[in-house]
């Protein structure tokens, strides 16, 4: 028998993800994306492979190099997916019997998102729109070819000029179009100075519902606004009527199936943006709208923090009857899937467990696939049998690098903070830890912080209990997974109970696992994560080291420099600039630089427009500056997502400056 060995942070090469399952309606095939990291290490390959109906054995089914968002036509004759012709994302189809692939979309700037008409016969697509002086602009540009094109100044007027992984705003509107499959012709359906969200079609076809944020007398610059509407237009785009009163932030929609309803997830902002999202159902014919299950105290839809994946999720997917809506919900460090009635009576969980359900999809029979992680493996797809409940696993495309690993099972701990709070958490033993040994270890703190860590997969924690290092992790106040109040307290009061709730886990962990050196401490965390990391520094030297990735630093600067600075500041910390600069400077880690002993690395991608890399740039020059022992590291083309989705080089480099800071600066 082959000894295993650790793992690395090259192994981020070997890993294989699957996502996006689909079933067809018609034969129950099961259809899904298959992701690696290509050959010359830069990106990612995708396809979609399929197991036909009955089948234990999955096959290719798509060989495009980045194949995703797969979709079955409601008669499960074609399968349809977002495949890049002449650089941009456009719709294909293929039939479910396979063959050729064929574009069925040729729009100038591509498509973002699609779904099929209920008759199969069309498609509703979501694609940039530009205005008339900015399409002759283009062409004029593309006559010139560019090489002799002296470079032009941008102009903004809208306060949302950028957003992170998007860049500088393109001066471009994201607008519906419906493709005719059989005519092979597509028309713009909407138009105007907005951008549509998530849409929908009827059940019998004939309407289609958006949400979208527009301007108002009481909002006439929507730019401003932190909610939005969802508005229903016939199938040809007339007749647009608005049918929620704008109180709502609106995530995703979906027609009920009898025609009669509108469901959204939203929230009403009534804690901010740490509000928990609801089930609504806007009649269509008129009246009041009805929020379902209005006592539950759990976060609805995906709120898991994992370095496998950027964004996870499923809209609602109704029962075979009707009166149910299957929806994902984050609760207690898991990902789970729930039933919940649409006349408010009831709901249950369905599958659950300790683990993140990161998608799911029905088959006929109203079994469940679904996409799911653990604390030990990545993502596999799943099948639940809703006659036994029984549960059978459908891939294993990690099998063959994880069976040369040896990997480190977190174990759950619950403590009591001293106001009386309960918190979860989880330790790592190092690989091959030796019983009656002192190891050293690291505290890692995850990012939003409306987010939570959870029963999950995480590339960093397994580098760092390879390289010799207990690690821990803990949801404290401010995160999802654990009610509304739990979420919301953190607002207003960063570096408060937060920071307490964080060092009391220290305390707890070593009090509890004698194995824990106290001495040889490290901390860690990125975005949300990075400020605290930044905070705790600037607060106490029980930390030999610290990494902070793609942080915060500066309220006060980031305030204007963050694509959400003038929105996320505000809801977070209660203020502005102009009227609470004093408020903002005391909750910013820059402001207790001086106390900084413990040797910080900085890592910040250079295109990162949530926490723009200033804010690590003002915190090194100032350790610097004081003598500080600190490194900046910087990952050029860079967003905020680099731990997640980033360039698959960048990746693994990241990883590795965060395991050599560590082995530097703590004592073994």
């Amino acid at each position: 028998m082959t000894a295993k060995r650790r793992m690395t942070p090259e192994d981020l090469y070997r890993m294989s993800w699957v996502n996006d399952p689909v079933v067809s309606p018609a034969s129950g095939a099961i259809a899904y994306v298959h992701k690696t990291v290509n050959e010359k290490k830069d990106g990612y390959r995708s396809h979609i492979r399929l197991f036909p109906a009955g089948a234990d054995q999955d096959i290719p089914f798509t060989a495009g190099e980045a194949d995703g968002a797969p979709a079955w036509s409601p008669d499960g004759q074609q399968l349809a997916f977002l495949r890049k012709k002449d650089d941009k994302p456009q719709v294909w189809t293929m039939p479910a019997s396979g063959g050729e692939a064929r574009p069925v979309t040729d729009l100038k700037y591509g498509v973002s998102a699609f779904k099929w008409s209920p008759d199969s016969k069309m498609l509703l697509v979501r694609s940039e729109v530009a205005d008339a002086a900015q399409e002759s602009g283009d062409e004029e540009a593309q006559e010139q070819g560019g090489k002799d094109k002296l470079p032009e100044e941008k102009i903004y007027n809208r306060i949302r000029y950028k957003a992170d992984g998007e860049g500088l705003w393109n001066g471009r509107r994201s607008h519906l179009h419906v493709a005719d499959l059989a005519a092979g012709e597509t028309k713009q359906l909407t138009d105007g100075e907005f951008d549509v969200q998530s849409f929908a079609w009827s059940p019998d076809g004939t309407r289609i519902a958006y949400s979208a944020s527009t301007a108002s007398e009481d909002d006439p610059d929507p730019d401003f606004r932190l909610t939005n509407d969802v508005f229903v237009t016939e199938a040809s785009g007339s007749n647009a009527r608005q049918i929620t009163d704008g109180s709502l932030s609106i995530g995703t929609i979906a027609f009920t199936p009898d025609g009669r309803h509108v469901l959204l997830l939203a929230s009403d902002l009534s804690c901010g943006f740490a509000t928990l999202s609801k089930i609504h159902l806007v009649p269509l014919a008129g009246g009041e709208s009805r929020m379902l299950f209005s006592d539950m105290d759990v976060q609805l839809g995906h709120a898991a923090v994992s370095d496998m994946r950027a964004g996870a999720g499923t809209p609602p997917l109704f029962s075979r009857d009707g009166q149910s809506v299957y929806l994902q919900l984050s609760q207690d460090g898991g990902v789970h899937i729930g039933r919940f009635a649409l006349d408010g009576s009831s709901y249950e969980l369905v599958v659950s467990g300790e683990r993140e359900v990161y998608q799911f999809a029905l088959t006929p029979e109203e079994n469940i696939v679904f996409a799911a992680a653990d604390s030990l493996q990545p993502g596999d797809l799943f099948l639940y049998s809703s006659d036994n409940g029984r549960e059978k696993r459908l891939t294993e495309c990690n099998k063959e690098l994880w069976d040369e690993l040896d990997l480190s099972k977190p174990e759950v701990f619950t403590f009591r903070t001293s106001d009386g709070w309960s918190i979860q958490g989880w330790i790592m033993k190092p690989v091959d830890f030796q019983e009656g040994s002192k190891v050293p270890a690291v505290l890692e703190i995850h990012g939003g912080p409306q987010a939570m860590y959870a029963h999950t997969f995480m590339h960093e924690f397994q580098l760092l209990a390879a390289a010799g290092y207990a690690v821990f992790y803990t949801n404290p106040r401010g995160g999802h997974g654990y009610g509304q109040v739990h979420v919301n307290t953190v607002r207003g009061d960063y570096g408060g109970r937060d920071y307490q709730d964080l060092m009391e886990a220290v305390d707890y962990v070593l009090d509890t696992y004698d194995y824990v050196d106290g001495s040889r401490l490290g901390v860690t965390g990125g975005s949300y994560g990075g400020f605290m990391t930044n905070w705790i520094v600037g607060h106490t030297d029980r930390f030999q080291a610290a990494v902070t990735q793609r942080s915060i630093s500066n309220w006060i600067s980031f305030y204007g420099v963050s694509d959400i600075g003038y929105t996320f500041t505000h809801d977070q910390i209660w203020g502005n600039p102009w009227d609470d600069l004093e408020k903002l400077w005391k909750h910013s880690p820059l402001a207790y630089v001086k106390n900084v002993n413990t040797p910080l690395l900085i890592l910040h991608g250079e295109q990162d427009l949530r926490c723009p890399i200033e804010q690590g740039e003002q915190l090194f020059i100032a350790l610097k500056k004081l003598g500080r022992k600190t490194q900046l590291i910087r990952f050029p083309g860079a967003d905020h997502n680099l731990s997640r989705s980033g360039h698959p080089h960048l990746r693994v480099r990241r990883l590795s400056h965060i395991v050599r800071w560590f082995e530097e600066h703590i004592e073994r």
